[in-house]
């Protein structure tokens, strides 16, 4: 039995020693079939450093290190969401708290039933514009556009409401009474450019509201009502719409709106208080036309803007299909006008649509616009005519300026300008010293057989420079530049009894004494290449018998332009036409 076991452990040893390689070569040898010790996967031990870095180590850190942020980006994300959602969560537990909570100021705001003139309470209304201090503690009833809101906690939003161009603050604070935290969290959530009737409290401010053009008081409103909503979004605010021209853009901050945007836009546009001031003194100046001439003899008419044939040239007036034949749009009263002097009107003025179809896309020019147009006998000189025209428009410069300075301020917060200025005597240049002008400052005299948009602009520079004036008349011009209705000089046959009237370098008026004898009217009209039997009714009206007589025709939008310098005169027609215009 010892024998076996001894023989076992034998056996036993031999097994062992074949597994266990001895120490040395062979050893050293078989090392290399075994793993690498744990601390090599992390690079050179730091007792045995390396000189030569280890790139698949770095690439190893560096993939941990995307790990490691891929990891906490998602966390970030996921206790973001999750924040959200506990928000979300407390909101509408808040609403549903909101809801459940009795609503005393129900009966004080809301939506209108639709406007069908159901009834008439008599409820006096008030304006903005006439509000002040001295109406401290009043109660009024206001209908107005809220231009912005803003809204503070969850118990009171402040409304900037605007009337045309008048716009004042009003107020809605939460009390135990009329107002509650439904109330102005309702009113907060209405759109801007929203109509609403507010009933409220005058209230005198402790400073300034220099946001609000009525700045000494504000409205504590007491009941709201919204009259008519806003559906969708609006195409640019209107606080944008009214930044100056020279404000320079600041990215994020606003956006500037070009001129293309707010004429296809127009209705939102012509909401802003620049815009609500420009058409105000476009209605003034109309207004003032009438009342000087008025004052002076004339009698307005109204004449028809279809005729059977071109006045002046074919190429500048539009055909229209008339039953089974063609008609023109009128390129001005001017054939009416004459006419009714030659039935005695003596002096006749009109306001009207002029119709222009000139392929011109400047800054100046319209397919259609208001003609301010005038025509009277002359009983000596046709300079009477000019000084008519002369002192209507120095009315209306100085009604303007006199009446309605608050409107040229509102505008000139938008369009900077400096005043306009004008002479008790006015500046009045033949054309021949208009041209030397213009050659004195450095233009080729070969180039002014008429003098163009640049060089118009040109000498209303060197005029103002040499006469401090930004508005002078131009007499005496060339035959060739005027219709054939225009009577020459007596003296110089090349010349024309005719005249331009010009604000800051831009002409503006058109005017001339008339040929009033049938058969001299006959033959400048072949010179102009007019054939006389086409305009027989015209012809014939001077063959009765017709006085001396002459007028002008002025632009009321280009005269708007330049008195308040809007350097586009789309933005005195409220809505215009021109060659690549004709909606809204």
């Amino acid at each position: 039995m010892p024998d076996i076991v001894d023989k076992v452990k034998e056996t036993v040893k031999h097994a062992v020693e074949n597994i266990v390689p001895h120490k040395g070569e062979d050893a050293r040898e078989d090392s290399a079939l075994l793993p690498p010790p744990k601390d090599s996967l992390n690079g050179p031990n730091e007792s045995e450093p390396s000189d030569r870095p280890s790139a698949e180590g770095e690439g190893d850190q560096e993939g941990q290190t995307k790990s490691a942020l891929k990891k906490k980006a998602k966390e970030e994300e996921k206790a973001r969401k999750k924040a959200e959602k506990a928000a979300k969560v407390k909101e509408a537990e808040q609403a549903r708290a909101a809801a459940e909570e009795p609503d005393y100021a129900a009966a004080h705001y809301g939506k209108l039933p639709l406007h069908q003139s159901q009834s008439r309470p008599n409820r006096k209304r008030t304006d903005i514009a006439t509000l002040s201090a001295k109406n401290d503690s009043e109660h009024v009833l206001i209908r107005a556009r809220i231009q912005t809101s803003r809204l503070q906690g969850n118990r009171m939003v402040f409304l900037n409401l605007r009337q045309r161009t008048d716009t004042i603050q009003a107020m809605l604070a939460v009390n135990d009474k009329q107002v509650s935290k439904q109330m102005v969290k309702w009113a907060a959530s209405l759109s801007d450019e929203s109509i609403v009737l507010i009933l409220g409290t005058v209230v005198k401010s402790p400073e300034s509201i220099k946001s609000c053009s009525i700045d000494d008081v504000e409205i504590h409103v007491s009941e709201l009502w919204l009259v008519s909503g806003v559906e969708g979004r609006l195409p640019f605010s209107l606080e944008d719409a009214s930044r100056s021209e020279t404000a320079p853009e600041v990215e994020g901050q606003f956006n500037r709106v070009l001129l293309e945007t707010r004429l296809n836009n127009r209705i939102i546009d012509l909401r802003t208080q620049t815009n609500q001031a420009i058409f105000k003194l476009q209605h003034a100046i109309g207004d003032l036309f009438r009342e000087y001439l008025n004052n002076n003899g004339f009698t307005e008419i109204h004449s028809p803007k279809l005729q059977g044939a071109a006045t002046e040239s074919g190429a500048s007036v539009f055909k229209v299909g008339y039953f089974k034949g063609n008609a023109f749009l009128a390129q001005s009263p001017q054939l009416a006008k004459q006419m009714a002097i030659a039935a005695d009107f003596e002096r006749v003025y009109e306001i009207g649509p002029v119709f222009r179809a000139e392929d011109s896309n400047t800054h100046r020019h319209l397919t259609e616009f208001i003609g301010l147009d005038l025509e009277m006998t002359i009983e000596e000189h046709y300079h009477e005519v000019k000084e008519v025209l002369d002192g209507m428009l120095k009315t209306i410069f100085k009604g303007l300026k006199e009446r309605y300075a608050k409107e040229i301020a509102v505008v000139g917060k938008q369009f900077e300008a400096e005043e306009f200025k004008w002479r008790e005597e006015t500046l009045t240049l033949t054309f021949r010293e208009a041209v030397n002008l213009l050659v004195e400052d450095g233009v080729d005299r070969e180039i002014l057989d008429d003098i163009n948009t640049e060089n118009e602009k040109r000498l209303g520079r060197i005029v103002k420079a040499k006469y401090d004036t930004d508005y002078f008349i131009i007499d005496k011009f060339p035959l060739e530049l005027r219709p054939f209705y225009t009577m020459p000089d007596p003296n110089d046959p090349t010349l024309t009894n005719s005249y331009d009237f010009f604000m800051r370098g831009e002409e503006i008026l058109s005017g001339a004494q008339r040929i009033h004898d049938p058969e001299f009217l006959c033959q400048q009209m072949r010179a102009k290449g007019v054939d006389p039997e086409s305009m027989r009714g015209y012809v014939d009206a001077f063959r009765m018998g017709c006085p001396p007589h002459g007028g002008g025709g002025i632009g009321l939008e280009r005269v708007l332009m330049l008195f308040l310098k809007l350097n586009n005169v789309r933005r005195a027609s409220l809505f215009p036409r021109d060659p690549k215009r004709l909606e809204p």
